[in-house]
């Protein structure tokens, strides 16, 4: 009878540890698999004000492309500013976002979710 118990326990264990083992293997894939992400191509700065607004007045850019353009080459960064969630990604590539500053995109990426940071494989303008 003692050895029936200390089996079914052995057995018990192990398949808790398998299923634990197994459950936690889809979260790491998760990070790892491409998600989209739709947002406005922007700089840190205005995205930080959550629109262009005052410094298209301070600096009398155009339009929202001019002053993406124009605050990346004061020392900026390009981010995806999501409006839906209030939610500023960071882009790990600054070259790729340059042909989009301004514009509605869609991102398709990982996301590093310790750093709010999307891994770029491709940009599109959305609609």
């Amino acid at each position: 009878m003692r050895r029936l118990a200390i089996s079914s326990t052995l057995i018990l264990l192990f398949t808790a540890i398998s299923v634990c083992g197994f459950a936690a293997r889809p979260l790491q894939q998760q990070n790892n698999t491409p998600m989209s992400f739709t947002g406005e191509l922007m700089d840190n700065m205005c995205a930080a004000q959550r629109s262009h607004d005052a410094m298209i007045k301070k600096e009398g850019f155009k339009n929202s492309k001019d002053c993406t353009l124009g605050c990346v080459k004061s020392g900026g960064q390009f981010v995806l500013y999501a409006q839906a969630n209030k939610t500023t990604y960071q882009l790990d590539d600054q070259e790729k976002p340059s042909d989009y500053a301004g514009q509605k995109v869609t991102i398709i990426g990982t996301y590093d979710g310790a750093t709010k940071t999307i891994h770029i494989q491709s940009i599109q303008s959305a609609p």
